[in-house]
């Protein structure tokens, strides 16, 4: 699909409107294979299928402030990895203020499902997920309480990992809903940690917004005294939007560093 045939969204902020225009002129020009997987427009994936595979499936899930994006603003991510042998996907999910917690996280959760039924058709049988900003939050929580995935790791690259009173966050972002609805916990991946978490990739900008830098070292810390496998990338000299370029740059700061990180576990 093409952004302009959704249903309407939330209006872009200046800088969101940037990342728009910025993130759709890196698109590869060949398309990938759209899937259904709900009757809503933004229950819809993408799937490039690695020629030479691994094995390997990456799901990524776009950012947008779980008010705004679209699963094609990942597409500028898939070249790098097919070309390492990865077969990558990219998910749409509803988005607030219409859809509120957990609805956006449970279309992510199914729409990973079904790239996991989808890919292993054709030999998938290691699967990862990442996202960027509120994609890198659903992605994490995933991680933690979906185990009936089977993920083998997660990527989130300028996470959101805390609503809570420590969370720093200058308003309630409102895909949580109304304030008595209780969501902040059941949300927060840093309040989900039990038992020995999978492993963990995180990643921001050196320059990134300041309270998701402060919550990526706190995940780093919570998740490693858990006994979780955990590793901090910091991609100097980048931001918040910036960071997620570097995950089309096939010599950058961080697609050789997750193909690596991937290829071990």
């Amino acid at each position: 699909m093409r952004p302009e045939d959704y249903p309407a969204q939330e209006p872009f902020s200046a800088p969101a409107r940037t990342y728009h225009e910025a993130v759709m002129a890196r698109a590869p020009a060949i398309e990938g294979e759209e899937i259904s997987y709900g009757s809503d427009p933004y229950q819809r994936l993408m799937i490039w299928r690695a020629d030479n595979t691994n094995g390997i499936a990456l799901a990524f899930l776009h950012g947008g402030g779980w008010t705004n994006g679209y699963k094609e603003w990942m597409a500028f991510m898939a070249p790098a990895f097919v070309e390492a042998g990865i077969t990558f996907a990219s998910i749409g999910y509803r988005l607030a203020p219409q859809h509120v917690f957990p609805i956006g996280f449970e279309d992510a959760c199914d729409g990973v499902a079904q790239v996991i039924k989808h890919t292993r058709s054709f030999g998938a049988s290691r699967f990862f997920i990442g996202g960027h900003s509120a994609g890198g939050h659903y992605a994490a929580l995933m991680a933690l309480t979906r185990p009936e995935l089977g993920l083998r790791g997660c990527l989130p690259i300028s996470g959101v990992f805390d609503f809570g009173p420590q969370s720093d966050l200058k308003m309630r972002p409102r895909f949580l809903g109304p304030a008595e609805s209780g969501s902040e916990g059941p949300a927060s991946p840093i309040a989900n940690i039990a038992g020995e978490p999978g492993p963990f990739l995180i990643a921001h900008g050196s320059e990134d917004f300041p309270h998701l830098m402060t919550q990526s070292v706190r995940m780093e810390t919570a998740l490693r005294s858990a006994g979780g496998d955990v590793e901090r990338l910091v991609l100097q000299g980048r931001d918040h939007f910036t960071a997620s370029y570097a995950g089309g740059e096939p010599t950058g700061p961080w697609v050789p560093r997750a193909v690596e990180w991937i290829l071990r576990h």
